[in-house]
């Protein structure tokens, strides 16, 4: 079923919008199921065919997914991923029914998130050494994460044009390629201001080659050689290079990113993941407070101020309301004093 997976992927990223991040997942965790698949038909990979894809060993990737002590919501996200392969492949006309349906989802625990309360955010704000440029820039980073409860990956992939210090509003590509304008404010507006100064200091380390590519280069890149194709003169598709051509079409413009490392480059995901663990260290014993923590308390101090969940839905980017009714929880104070407000003998 190797053809028909290189085709739901370009699918994924041509016709759905899909982030390269998303195909890479569901690359992978198709990929393992196809694995397993061939071991429970008794076939190698290449000889699998759409009959064998049935809702039996749909069940039996669940078991042997807890036999390796995958979590029930890693369970979930891959079945999710075989579900969306078997819609593919019906609607090709490659299979007749749904065999995915007839499986259910494991049930999964729900764990409220780790996040900081008001006045142990305002501390985390204050830990970076504003003296220097990059203590400069984590400021920055840490009053943005908090101001507009930006995703990690979001906040990595913000150039210079996205932001608008005038309206204090900064444009973010979300999950499915969704874009939308988020507000921030006066701290992270002067925050910002202040890291700006270092900006072009630091993008002067970067290579002018690095800077931008040339046209020829990225016409290269959207277009594969004949020498590369396979013989029978299909591309072969992968997670790597099936957002080329929509890659290299939205890089002809120079793009200028935000938050750059000592080197005048993009910062990581990993790099923006280690600092707010390290200043998180320093100002607390807390553990497991990440990047996303910090997003899971902005909507939740937006939530105890009286914000209403349609907002901040709309504020952090989700699709259905019932995503942020997971992201937002009202503590154990506010229950208490909830209580004894409204019941008439409390």
């Amino acid at each position: 079923m190797k053809e028909q997976l290189d085709s739901f992927l370009e699918y994924l990223a041509l016709n759905d919008n899909a982030s390269a991040h998303t195909v890479r997942a569901y690359e992978s965790d198709l990929t393992q199921f196809l694995t397993f698949l061939a071991g429970a038909v008794g076939k190698r990979r290449a000889d699998l065919t759409p009959g064998d894809f049935v809702h039996t060993h749909i069940r039996g990737f669940l078991a042997d997914l807890h036999k390796r002590g995958n979590s029930r919501s890693s369970a979930a996200r891959k079945l999710a991923a075989v579900r969306a392969f078997g819609k593919h492949l019906r609607h090709e006309g490659e299979i007749s029914g749904d065999p995915a349906a007839l499986v259910g989802t494991p049930r999964q625990d729900h764990h409220l998130p780790a996040h900081l309360g008001e006045a142990e955010m305002t501390q985390l704000l204050e830990m970076p050494d504003t003296t220097g440029p990059l203590g400069r820039r984590d400021r920055a980073i840490l009053e943005l994460f908090y101001a507009s409860g930006l995703r990690l990956s979001e906040l990595v992939g913000l150039d210079i044009e996205d932001l608008n210090l005038s309206s204090r509003t900064v444009r973010v590509m979300g999950k499915g390629r969704k874009e939308r304008l988020v507000p921030f404010n006066r701290s992270t507006d002067t925050a910002l201001r202040a890291w700006l100064q270092d900006w072009q200091a630091l993008c002067s380390f970067r290579p002018k080659a690095e800077a931008t590519m040339s046209r020829e280069s990225l016409k290269a890149e959207a277009t594969p050689s004949q020498k590369q194709s396979p013989p029978s003169g299909r591309r072969t598709l992968t997670a790597r290079n099936i957002l080329g051509a929509r890659a290299a079409a939205g890089s002809r413009r120079q793009r200028e990113p935000l938050f750059l490392n000592y080197q005048g480059k993009r910062l990581s995901t990993r790099s923006v993941d280690r600092l707010v663990r390290k200043y998180v260290a320093q100002c607390s014993t807390r553990f497991g407070i990440s990047p996303h923590a910090l997003r899971h308390s902005f909507a939740t101090h937006l939530l105890e101020r009286g914000a209403d969940l349609r907002s901040i839905q709309e504020l952090l980017g989700h699709a259905r309301l019932s995503t942020t009714q997971r992201y937002t929880h009202v503590n154990a104070a506010q229950l208490i004093e909830a209580y004894r407000k409204a019941h008439p003998k409390a």
